[in-house]
């Protein structure tokens, strides 16, 4: 039971991780395509300033509880992908620095140096965390052993990259629906318009991914022995179309929450396929490290479970306080400002 209780909060983790750094993600991303000069550069810079380093946290909790629960799928994952989680990382790293040192010199090529790492820095772990999770439902090579049998091209397959695609056209709808909550005139106008455009994107790609998720994966053989399971892809549906009324009505922040609940279900959806794999094996089942195989003693989970329904909700009020502080519009006054980016 204990068990089956931290998978849920391990996938309710990367959801809410998700949803949150996944606009900035997408923003990161659009960058280049949707700023057309310098202010509104710095207007789409600021629309994550606030909220960058603490959507992170969650990453950071993501990847420490599966330490601490689950301390064999910890092992076996940054074995397995220690090749793109090190990519992912000095991404993660070149993304934060170009926030800080973006405005140091006075200089356009300067600005332009770490416009282009702000834009590899947010597409390039949208990209992995798609291929990663995407390679998980499917499994991976290794044996009894946790020994990892393969190599980085080895994960860069068709379903892999399909994975990737669409976690970066969906974290773009995420990013392009914040940027036209936290802007105004032509920048929000094109951030509509961009988002507009990527939804029959994300749709495709969805429907391709969800079509040869049941080709390379076992996911959907949960689903048939627990029908009620079936609420998250119906779920999924319902808020992406969702999403799009909402942008046609010109309500880009109930958008953008329909998009994050879509992004909830699209996360459950694979986490709950796994269960109880955490990460399958595609050599043989029997090597599959589960949630029996992989997780902490029993007292230790209790404890942590303690922690968690403690300072959880603490670092949940926050977030919503700074969020509350900060969520409106980026204006000239805001730009002006000295702590601005």
């Amino acid at each position: 039971m204990l068990e089956t209780i931290w998978f849920v909060l391990w996938g309710l983790l990367w959801a809410v991780y998700f949803v949150l750094d996944g606009f900035d993600f997408g923003m990161g991303t659009l960058l280049p395509f949707a700023a057309r000069n310098e202010a509104e550069r710095r207007t789409i810079y600021n629309a994550a300033g606030p909220f960058w380093d603490g959507n992170e946290v969650w990453l950071i909790t993501a990847g420490g509880v599966t330490f601490a629960a689950f301390p064999k799928a910890y092992a076996v994952m940054f074995s397995a992908l220690y090749a793109p989680l090190l990519l992912l990382l000095f991404a993660l790293i070149f993304r934060a620095v170009s926030f800080e040192f973006r405005n140091k010199i006075d200089s356009p090529r300067w600005r332009k140096v770490w416009d282009v790492f702000q834009f590899l820095g947010n597409f390039v772990p949208a990209l992995l965390f798609g291929v990663a999770f995407a390679n998980l439902f499917m499994g991976i090579p290794v044996d009894g052993d946790g020994v990892y049998h393969g190599n980085l091209l080895k994960l860069l397959n068709l379903y892999g990259l399909l994975g990737g695609v669409f976690f970066v056209l969906m974290f773009s709808l995420h990013g392009a629906l914040w940027m036209a909550i936290k802007s105004t005139g032509d920048l929000h106008d094109r951030a509509v318009a961009l988002a507009r455009g990527i939804w029959p994107l994300l749709l495709c790609a969805a429907l391709a991914f969800l079509t040869a998720t049941a080709v390379y994966t076992n996911l959907y053989v949960n689903y048939m022995k627990f029908p009620p399971l079936l609420v998250f892809p119906i779920l999924a549906v319902a808020s992406l179309l969702t999403t799009r009324f909402f942008i046609a009505s010109n309500s880009v922040g109930m958008a953008w929450v329909c998009n994050a609940v879509f992004i909830v279900c699209v996360t459950f959806f694979g986490v709950f396929g796994m269960y109880p794999a955490l990460l399958p094996s595609s050599m043989d089942p029997a090597f599959s490290v589960t949630i029996a195989n992989g997780a902490s003693s029993p007292l230790t989970l209790k404890i942590m479970l303690t922690v968690v329904a403690i300072f959880v909700p603490i670092v949940l009020a926050y977030q919503a306080w700074v969020y509350s502080v900060f969520t409106h519009k980026i204006t000239d006054e805001d730009l002006e400002d000295e702590h601005a980016y």
